[in-house]
C-alpha cells in the first residue's frame, strides 16, 4: 500500500491510495473456494458445484466485498500512518471495482480537527456567588410546604388571592368558541402562576353564582403560539370560592416532611441542610457555566464543517423527540438547520476545547472523585447505599459520574487561572425564584 496526502485547506485533506491487487485477488480466490464447500445451486448436491459456476454466479459479490474491506483497511493504516485526526465521514471516490488490475486507487477527501489555542485566562472575569441560608430562607420554604399542604374550606365572600375557586369557562375569538370546560368545573388558585397574571386580576372580586365576561390580549410572542397576538373574550361563571387553611407548623406537620418524633427544630434544621445543599449545587452550577464560557471565549480553532453538521442534526433530533413527547404530529414539523447553527457551533467549540483541556492537563477524573460524585448523586434518596451499588454493578454507569467529576476539574483549572471575585446574592436570585 502507499499513500500521499493533499492539504487542500487549513482542515481539508486529500489522500490517495493504492493497493497492489495480487493480495486482493488471493483473497477473492480464497473466499470462492470456501463458498464452494457449501453453496446450494439447483441441480447440483452441497459442496458439488462446479468451481467456474460458482465464480460466474458470485464472483462479482465476493470481489467488490474484498475490496471494499481493502478500502476501509488501508484507509484507517494512512490515516494512522500520517497521524491525521479524521472529522467526520471520508468522501471516497474510485473507479469500478471491476477495472482494477494490478492495483486499485482510490481517493478520500475529509477533514480533520483542528489546532486548538487556549489563550490568557488571567484575563477572564468569574464571579462566584455568595450566599449563606438564613432563618427567613427557612421560613419562606415553611411558607411554601404549607400552602401546598393547605386545605380548603367554602365561603360567600368575593374571591381574592389565594382563594380557590370553581368555575365553568368558555373563550372565544371573533365570537367563535375555541375552548369549553363544558358542564365540569375547573379549580384554579388564583395568583398560583402558570397563566397570564391578567387572567387572575380578573378572576378576582367575584361572589359564588357569579358570571363575568372580559377580554385579554395576549402579546405577539406568547406560548402557545395559537393565541400569540389574539384577543380572547372569556365567559366565566364561578360555581364555589373556597379559602385556604393552612396547616399549624406542629409535631404533625414535621411528621408529614418525615421526621419521624415531630421534633419541629429537627424539621428547620433538615430544611436548612437541604436548603445548603442546593445552594452549592446552584453555585458550582454557575462557576461551571462561566468556567465554559470563559474557555470558549479564550479558544482560537477553526470548526470541521462535519462537526458542526452532526452536532446540528444531533439537536434537531432532540427537537424532535421533545416535539413527539408532548404528543405533536412531527411529520408536519419542518425543522431548518439555519436555527439550530448557533447552537451547535458553540456545543462543538466545547466539547473540542474540553478535550484537548483535559489531555493536556491530565484531568480526568480519578476513582476517588468518581467515587465521590457517585455518593454526592445516592445522598437524595432514602437508601444511598442500594444507588452506590446500581453504578458499581455495571462500569458502564460510572460513564456519566465519571464525566462530570472530569468536568469539575476543568472548572477548578479554569478558577485557578482566572481572575474570581466573589459576589453576594440573594436566595431567590439564585434559585431562580425572583
Amino acid at each position: 500500500m502507499a499513500a500521499t496526502v493533499e492539504t487542500i485547506s487549513n482542515l481539508e485533506r486529500r489522500i490517495t491510495v493504492t493497493v497492489p491487487m495480487k493480495p486482493l485477488e488471493e483473497e477473492v480466490n480464497q473466499r470462492i473456494n470456501r463458498l464452494a464447500r457449501t453453496v446450494k445451486l439447483a441441480g447440483f448436491r452441497p459442496g458439488k458445484v462446479p468451481l467456474k459456476l460458482v465464480q460466474q454466479q458470485y464472483g462479482a459479490q465476493v470481489r467488490d466485498e474484498v475490496l471494499a474491506n481493502a478500502v476501509e483497511r488501508s484507509f484507517s493504516d494512512a490515516v494512522e500512518e500520517n497521524k491525521l485526526r479524521v472529522a467526520g465521514f471520508p468522501n471516497i471516490e474510485h473507479k469500478p471495482f471491476a477495472e482494477a488490475e494490478e492495483q486499485f486507487e482510490y481517493t478520500a477527501t475529509f477533514e480533520v480537527f483542528p489546532e486548538i489555542v487556549i489563550g490568557d485566562l488571567s484575563k477572564s472575569k468569574i464571579e462566584r456567588p455568595v450566599l449563606e441560608v438564613g432563618e427567613a430562607d427557612v421560613k419562606k420554604t415553611l411558607d411554601v410546604l404549607q400552602k401546598q399542604r393547605a386545605t380548603f374550606e367554602p365561603v360567600k365572600r368575593a374571591s381574592k388571592k389565594g382563594d380557590r375557586v370553581n368555575i365553568v369557562l368558555r373563550a372565544l375569538i371573533n365570537g367563535e368558541e375555541v375552548e369549553s370546560t363544558g358542564e365540569q368545573g375547573l379549580n384554579l388558585v388564583l395568583g398560583e402562576g402558570g397563566r397570564v397574571q391578567e387572567f387572575d386580576d380578573n378572576m378576582i372580586g367575584s361572589k359564588p353564582g357569579a358570571t363575568k365576561t372580559f377580554d385579554i390580549t395576549y402579546p405577539k410572542d406568547h406560548q402557545p403560539e395559537q393565541l400569540a397576538g389574539k384577543t380572547v373574550t372569556y365567559e366565566v361563571t364561578f360555581n364555589s370560592i373556597e379559602q385556604p387553611k393552612l396547616p399549624e407548623i406542629d409535631a404533625e406537620f414535621a411528621k408529614t416532611l418525615g421526621v419521624e418524633d415531630g421534633d419541629v427544630e429537627k424539621m428547620k434544621a433538615e430544611i436548612k441542610a437541604s436548603l445548603t445543599q442546593e445552594v452549592e449545587k446552584r453555585v458550582r452550577l454557575k462557576l461551571k457555566e462561566q468556567a465554559f464560557e470563559a474557555l470558549i471565549e479564550a479558544a482560537k480553532l477553526e470548526l470541521p464543517k462535519a462537526v458542526i453538521g452532526a452536532e446540528t442534526n444531533r439537536l434537531m433530533q432532540m427537537m424532535q423527540n421533545n416535539l413527539q413527547q408532548r404528543g405533536m404530529d412531527v411529520s408536519n414539523v419542518n425543522l431548518e438547520p439555519a436555527l439550530f447553527e448557533d447552537q451547535a457551533k458553540r456545543n462543538a467549540t466545547l466539547r473540542l476545547v474540553l478535550g484537548e483541556v483535559v489531555n493536556k492537563h491530565q484531568l480526568q477524573a480519578n476513582a476517588e472523585q468518581v467515587r465521590a460524585m457517585v455518593e454526592q448523586f445516592a445522598q437524595s434518596y432514602e437508601r444511598p447505599e442500594d444507588v452506590i451499588r446500581y453504578y458499581y454493578d455495571d462500569p458502564k454507569r460510572l460513564d456519566e459520574p465519571a464525566a462530570l467529576a472530569t468536568e469539575e476539574n476543568v472548572v477548578n483549572w479554569v478558577l485557578e487561572a482566572a481572575k474570581v471575585t466573589d459576589k453576594k446574592v440573594k436566595f431567590d436570585d439564585l434559585m431562580g425564584n425572583a
